[in-house]
């Protein structure tokens, strides 16, 4: 079943959770029309190889001509409008950034993976849950309302000042024609009847003064006020958001609405300053004793200025985090010498900024490490598929320093991978008179040198993002927090769903946390230290649980995939449960987990039944990714034999647990059919018979384990077969048993 059809599947909360990331960037519709085309894709890769996205581009516009060419048969008229719409838009947002779409349709396909491993847990998980808080969506609302009815507000009393501007034109025109008249026409009776009228106009002229005044100090104190409360909050909410979809969590929407607020707002603050600008116009055209514009407006303008000030520089954030095009799924974690991408957004998105704003990147302020690679770029809105303004360095690279000794500092293998560096970007906008000095920085950073330590980094990044929403701790790990058990194992369940496909269910989770904490505890209680997660090898092994789970994730990733996104590999069950569960079932059943002794491998483990009607379990020696690179892991579970003392080989898996076929389970991941007879013709000119590998394990009457599955025999089935009929079990047991002996 594709992922697609999983998702049609879930319950309305969840659909409307995947309605929220598809919009026009990504028309839903494509996704549906091309779901098994899409996921046939490389979408991750393409996110960070601009020829791989050009060309997966082409091939997309491609599909959606053919879909074009089938409902025009069809004379579907609302698709056709539609698939239309869609391809004008490939064809003009992405042609001159096609990683663009790369990265979008990415995301989405990562998100659906969270949320059809979210379905499938019994509860959400605490942080997710946090995250999607119907306070925070309500401030979100309540945001762009104050938002518009500010801009509202700030244009309303542009028709005032115009009034106002009016206004005063009739009195200047009126008191000048009087200045104009003889002596004589002043004391006229007419005259002193227009001069009475003046005044009143001269009293409105100042009531009217004053009532902007008034309106211009409401909007800037609303503004305030708004940015003070609501919008920094959504703002450090979005960080945080972010924070946590940089460790494998919900994606981090919301950051085009945060534009548009940021954007209203700066044009409501430049647009009352232009209000201000016209009073002081007035002013050198008129004033009088008690005019309020000479003592109210000084100060307008510095409070107008001041909100401006912040603004910007709470606009200019880190849209994508560092990372490595080579580990898109791991950011923060850079290798000494090796490109990394990130991406800046200027939240404000005014057309005088196109270009105007070049950004400085920097690393650290230790002189430890520089960056090598274009480090100055212009900001502009014609590379960002959506129009912001932004800038994306794609060519950075760091590097270490020498030592005074001539010597690199902590580069090579023993490189602490516990220590957080920034990256920190500057820049400047001049802007209507104003200049103003923008910084930001990445989150933090954990430098490498070597991709063996990839997997502690990536542990310290995780480990950061979970505890902390300070985003600029780089001393964090001098004394690291202790996390709560329930907020990690959600985590991890998030480094399953984003980087294999699958997350885990509260059944695996609870094995985690057993063997983190090595007894049963309650998850919301618990506190777990950074060096029981990370520093202290679990008992009586030589090596720490996180090496151990990204070993696994290792594995998955490269030779067991298709199985484990299917669910049918249970993985992480320790061997007294995996009895548990399979003492009542029918012998043959079987079921597949993780080793807790051997790093990346995976075992089965099935029942059987002896003559006295004792139940016996066989587990047999771990396979690791030596072994699974030289046969799939789903072609060893169909060809499997087992010798069981005089006996001839025969599969002992029938079914794996509670009680599905093997082959229903794994047929089509099976690599080929294997043939019943063959003959040496089969093999190609040179007329030899094809084989492969038959994985035998032989048990003897004493021992309740096989021996290692590394016996492979390169025995075709259909050989195996002729040898069947032509000798004897006993000469097979001594052929294998040699094979035994010596492996």
């Amino acid at each position: 079943m594709s992922q697609w059809s999983q998702v049609q599947q879930l319950e309305i909360k969840f659909l409307e959770q995947v309605d929220q990331f598809y919009d026009d960037n990504f028309p839903m519709e494509i996704r549906h029309l091309l779901a098994q085309w899409i996921e046939s894709q490389d979408w991750e890769a393409a996110a960070n190889n601009e020829a791989m996205a050009m060309i997966l581009l082409q091939n997309l516009i491609i599909q959606v001509d053919e879909q074009l060419d089938r409902v025009s048969q069809e004379k579907n008229l609302l698709l056709i409008h539609n698939l239309k719409r869609v391809r004008k838009l490939l064809q003009g947002k992405y042609h001159g950034n096609p990683m663009h779409i790369a990265v979008i349709i990415s995301n989405c396909l990562r998100e659906e993976r969270r949320i059809l491993a979210a379905a499938s847990m019994p509860v959400q998980g605490p942080l997710e849950k946090s995250l999607q808080s119907s306070v925070v969506s309500e401030r979100q609302r309540n945001v762009e309302h104050k938002v518009s009815a500010i801009k509202n507000s700030a244009q309303m009393t542009d028709q005032d000042v115009k009034y106002l501007e009016d206004l005063q034109e009739e009195f200047d025109f009126r008191y000048k024609t009087i200045q104009s008249l003889e002596q004589n026409d002043k004391n006229s009776a007419l005259i002193k009847q227009e001069m009475l009228a003046l005044q009143a106009m001269l009293n409105t002229l100042d009531y009217k003064r004053k009532e902007v005044l008034s309106k211009i100090g409401r909007v800037i104190h609303e503004i305030d006020v708004l940015m003070s409360n609501m919008l920094t909050e959504e703002l450090l909410d979005w960080k945080r958001r972010q924070q946590i979809a940089c460790i494998g969590g919900p994606l981090h929407g919301g950051l085009d609405q945060l534009q548009n607020c940021f954007t209203l707002l700066a044009e409501s603050l430049f647009q009352v300053r232009r209000q201000l600008e016209k009073l002081d116009e007035l002013l050198t055209r008129l004033t009088y004793d008690g005019d309020p514009i000479p003592v109210q407006r000084p100060q307008l303008l510095e409070k107008v200025n001041f909100l401006l000030y912040n603004l910007f520089r709470n606009s200019f954030v880190v849209e994508r985090q560092p990372c490595m095009p080579t580990h898109p799924q791991r950011p923060m974690v850079l290798k000494t010498l090796i490109q990394f991408t990130v991406k800046l957004r200027l939240l404000i998105k005014l057309p005088e900024l196109n270009y105007q704003i070049r950004v400085k990147a920097t690393i650290d302020n230790n002189r430890r490490f520089v960056l090598c690679g274009t480090h100055v770029k212009a900001m502009n809105m014609d590379e960002s598929a959506n129009g912001s303004l932004s800038v994306e360095f794609r060519h950075l690279q760091p590097k270490e320093m020498k030592t005074s000794a001539g010597s690199k500092g902590n580069e090579g293998p023993h490189m602490v991978t516990e220590e957080l560096h920034s990256i920190s970007f500057e820049t400047q906008v001049c802007l209507y008179g104003l200049t103003i000095n923008l910084e930001t920085s990445s989150l933090p950073v954990v430098m490498i040198s070597n991709v063996s330590q990839l997997p502690n980094a990536w542990a310290s990044i995780i480990w950061y993002n979970l505890s902390t929403n300070d985003p600029q701790n780089l001393s964090f790990f001098n004394n690291p927090p202790a996390a709560t058990l329930s907020q990690l194992l959600e985590v991890l369940s998030w480094q399953f769903s984003s980087y294999v496909g699958r997350g885990l269910n509260s059944e695996q989770l609870n094995m985690l946390a057993e063997k983190l904490t090595g007894q049963q505890v309650s998850y919301n209680d618990y506190q777990l230290s950074w060096a029981k997660f990370c520093k202290e090898h679990l008992p009586g092994k030589s090596f720490t649980f996180w090496v151990w789970l990204e070993a696994i994730l290792d594995l998955i990733k490269k030779h067991i995939l298709p199985l484990w996104i299917d669910g049918y590999i249970m993985g992480f069950v320790s061997k007294e449960k995996e009895r548990i569960l399979l003492k009542d079932k029918t012998p043959g059943t079987f079921l597949l987990r993780f080793s807790e002794s051997n790093l990346g491998g995976i075992t089965f483990t099935w029942v059987d039944q002896l003559e006295n009607g004792d139940v016996t379990f066989h587990s047999v020696e771990p396979y690791n990714k030596g072994r699974l690179s030289a046969l799939p892991f789903a072609d060893i579970l169909r060809d499997y034999k087992v010798i069981m003392a005089d006996n001839v080989p025969e599969n002992p898996l029938k079914y794996l647990y509670p009680d599905i076929p093997k082959d229903k389970a794994f047929g089509k991941h099976y690599s080929c059919q294997p043939n019943e007879v063959s003959k040496p013709s089969d093999g190609g000119g040179k007329g030899y018979v094809p084989s492969v590998f038959i994985p035998v394990s032989k048990i003897l009457n004493d021992s309740t384990e096989p021996h290692s599955p590394s016996d492979l025999l390169p025995m075709s089935p259909s050989v195996y077969a002729v040898l069947r009929e032509h000798l004897s079990p006993t000469a097979i047991e001594t052929a294998v048993s040699y094979k035994l002996s010596h492996s």
